[in-house]
Parts: structure tokens; C-alpha cells; sequence
């Protein structure tokens, strides 16, 4: 009776802190989500803001990922493939590390310092991460040419809607 009353709380409790897709998917950032600051590599500061404009007038696919995350790991392959089918796509890769030190020795060791990173510096929990329901990683978002988010919520870089979604806002 003990070992089933233990694997009822561990299936109830596990399930509730794996990644779930919100229940508001939403189109805009709000003004605070937008002045988020992350770091650069060189450990400059940047706003979510200023990393949307950079790529205004183009798709963007935002990549949250981080060395430590073995589901993460096990995704880049298909992220980088992704990357190569969309070669008029733009990718950003955000970084949830716990550290710069961190973030530094994941770019060298997965091969990332040719892409578009940054690294919350401020943790998981801030303005940006609170208002996209960032539960888990990871977790890919798409941007229109506007900078308005196409699609909000996916886990990994081979759901088709992603895809989809691409054909249809480069159409």
C-alpha cells in the first residue's frame, strides 16, 4: 500500500512541474517583458526590446535552452537542423544558465559562439520569462516580421507548427 500511495505522489507532484502549455497564448510582449535586460557574451546588457528590433522585418525563432537541460541537449540537433532548412529565418538563443561562467562553457562546449546568444543574468524568474509562462525547458517561440510573437508555445524544434508557421509568414 506504501509503494502505491509513493508512486501516486510521484505521478501527480511530476506531472505538475513538467513543462504544460499555457492556458493564454498570447500575441504582443508586455512593455516589461520588452525591457528585460539579458547579457551578451562580452557581458554587454540588452533588452528584449533591442534584440527584437535587431531582427525586425525578418522571422525570428527564440530558442530558451541552457547547457545543464538534458531535454535542451537532446533537441540542438534538430534546432540546428531547423536552422539550416530556414535559412531565411533568424535564430536567438537565450540561455538560462546559472551562471556567466556557465553560459561561457556551453557555447564553447555545444558549439554555439557562431549564434545569436544571451544569458539572463537576473535568473529564470524575471519580467520576461513571468510573462511568457516559462515553465520548462525548452521551449521555442516564433516572431513575425513585426515582432509580434506567431507562436507562442512549443517544446521542441520538430513540431510541425513551427514549420507551418514559417511557410505561412514567409509566404
Amino acid at each position: 500500500m506504501k509503494n502505491l500511495a509513493l508512486i501516486f505522489m510521484i505521478s501527480i507532484f511530476g506531472l505538475s512541474s513538467a513543462q504544460q502549455q499555457p492556458k493564454v497564448l498570447k500575441t504582443k510582449f508586455s512593455k516589461e517583458a520588452l525591457g528585460q535586460k539579458l547579457e551578451n557574451e562580452e557581458g554587454k546588457n540588452i533588452t528584449v526590446q533591442q534584440i527584437l528590433d535587431q531582427h525586425k522585418g525578418k522571422v525570428l525563432i527564440i530558442d530558451f535552452w541552457a547547457g545543464w537541460c538534458i531535454d535542451c541537449l537532446k533537441a540542438l540537433p534538430k534546432a540546428e537542423e531547423l536552422e539550416k532548412n530556414n535559412p531565411n529565418v533568424d535564430f536567438v538563443f537565450l540561455s538560462l544558465e546559472k551562471s556567466k561562467e556557465g553560459f561561457n562553457k556551453s557555447l564553447d562546449k555545444f558549439n554555439m559562439k557562431d549564434k545569436d546568444n544571451y544569458w539572463f543574468s537576473s535568473g529564470w524568474k524575471n519580467n520576461f520569462n513571468n510573462y511568457i509562462d516559462l515553465n520548462w525547458i525548452p521551449r521555442y517561440m516564433i516572431i513575425d516580421q513585426k515582432s509580434s510573437i506567431a507562436k507562442y508555445y512549443a517544446i521542441s524544434p520538430e513540431d510541425p507548427e513551427i514549420q507551418e508557421t514559417i511557410n505561412r509568414l514567409l509566404k
